[in-house]
């Protein structure tokens, strides 16, 4: 086998997915915290959450630039790597009273809850590793 071969696709680890306990507020039956499936994702898909987060605004000159709005990038990121609960299901939007995932999300966590979900979709997609990490990592 060659070294090419190695980064076919059929050789890439396949999407992560792991649990994670958004918040003690949400229990099962039994009391005990529900834990949220987080998954990682594409470039392709973080390529989307930017783009639909990015708007064009006058500048100088009457010149349009590109200007991606971080809350609603970082909104987007997270609904995309959230695969449980499905924030999109229109009963529990119904539920906050919010139409749109992203509302929904806002809705209906506590600000230090969405931080550390925010913090915890980064680093499943890999923005917590420093180039120096990855150095590092190909060492060992």
């Amino acid at each position: 086998m060659s070294e090419l071969s190695l980064f076919f696709a059929q050789h890439a680890a396949a999407e992560e997915t792991e649990p994670f306990i958004v918040s003690n507020r949400f229990k099962n039956a039994g009391g005990e915290p529900i834990a949220w499936q987080l998954r990682s994702m594409t470039e392709a898909e973080n390529e989307d959450c930017r783009k639909s987060a990015t708007r064009k605004v006058k500048g100088k000159n009457g010149v349009f630039v590109p200007e991606t709005n971080t809350d609603e990038y970082l909104a987007k990121l997270v609904v995309s790597s959230i695969h449980f609960p499905n924030l999109k299901d229109s009963e529990l939007q119904k539920s906050y009273g919010v139409m749109g995932a992203e509302n929904l999300l806002r809705t209906m966590l506590r600000p230090g809850e969405y931080a550390s979900l925010v913090q915890r979709v980064q680093d499943i997609n890999g923005f917590n590793q420093s180039l120096n990490d990855l150095a590092d990592d190909v060492k060992n």
